[in-house]
């Protein structure tokens, strides 16, 4: 392994802004962040991008922010480098992978995962699957976690049946693999646009459909639970089961509606490593993925424009 740098190439922002090409700038002399004991150092070989990120530097949590100037980015997966003295749960050279923010708008890292390396505690980290690739495990921590805590909270379980609203989506595309090859689920419904209907098939949906030809607010199917990743109130309320649950992971939320921010936690990574080792639940890139790190404004442009189809991911990163 090739010696630590005492600094570091991250993309970092020292104001806000409306996009990225506004205010993320290329920085090739980042101080290398310290390593707390509870702490490993990881060399970033991918990381993903998620709405959060954007939704980070546009200032719409500056309240509770990291101190600028500040490297974005949740989701790594990458090598453990370097271990604070707690550390027990893995060595260095160990292939990891998580969400690095445990408390995703509480004063998240000030060096996320757009950056060389990066720090996080052990407890938020995973073990990567043997069978993934590093672009492949790095597109999963903040959404599957996402999925699987919005189904835990609905008390999901086997023989019942879910619609979710957004299925082509980084979270939607596991909330239904979850719910039909982790819970068994009797029914998966899932919206997404004409293109992406096959997508949500193979995923796992029995009931794909097509919100640009369909009025979604008048289904004929009640569900017993109803997972929103776009904020569709109306249509969530209008096809949940008397007695149903709706789960929402859109800002601010709605009245009646479970809404909540995940807590990252590397337990769930563990639990799910079997299903994903033996290939029941699957990463799903964007065909575009991944991007070079030299390429991040243009990997937030197009997140931004809410064309993606799975996960954005950027590798390699130097």
């Amino acid at each position: 392994m090739s010696e630590i740098p005492t600094h570091i190439k991250a993309w970092t922002y020292s104001e806000y802004g409306n996009s990225a090409a506004d205010i993320l700038k290329f920085n090739p002399f980042v101080p290398l962040p310290e390593v707390k004991e509870d702490q490993v150092l990881i060399k970033v070989v991918a990381a993903s991008l998620n709405p959060v990120d954007y939704k980070r530097f546009g200032g719409l949590f500056k309240d509770s922010d990291s101190p600028f100037p500040t490297a974005p980015g949740y989701d790594v997966a990458g090598v453990v480098v370097k271990l604070g003295s707690q550390v027990k749960k893995f060595k260095v050279g160990d292939e990891v992978y998580g969400d690095i923010n445990e408390n995703g708008l509480d004063h998240p890292k000030v060096i996320g995962s757009l950056a060389e390396y990066t720090t996080a505690e052990e407890r938020l980290l995973s073990h990567k699957p043997q069978n993934l690739s590093f672009i492949e495990a790095a597109s999963l921590p903040l959404a599957i976690e996402t999925a699987y805590e919005g189904l835990e909270r609905a008390g999901f379980s086997a023989g019942k049946s879910i619609l979710v609203l957004g299925g082509a989506g980084g979270v939607g595309t596991h909330v239904i693999q979850l719910a039909k090859h982790v819970y068994g689920a009797s029914n998966v419904a899932a919206t997404s646009s004409t293109g992406k209907l096959e997508l949500l098939r193979k995923l796992g949906a029995d009931l794909p459909i097509d919100y640009t030809k369909e009025n979604t607010k008048d289904l004929p199917e009640k569900f017993d639970v109803v997972y929103d990743a776009v904020g569709d109130a109306d249509t969530a309320f209008k096809a949940v089961k008397e007695g149903g649950k709706i789960v929402t992971i859109v800002p601010p939320g709605f009245q009646n509606a479970i809404y909540f921010l995940l807590t990252s936690d590397g337990a769930i990574l563990d639990k799910l490593r079997p299903y994903l080792e033996s290939g029941k639940v699957k990463p799903i890139l964007d065909p575009k993925s991944p991007f070079p790190f030299s390429q991040i404004i243009e990997a937030f442009s197009y997140l931004e424009s809410n064309r993606a189809t799975g996960k954005v991911v950027i590798h390699p990163i130097p």
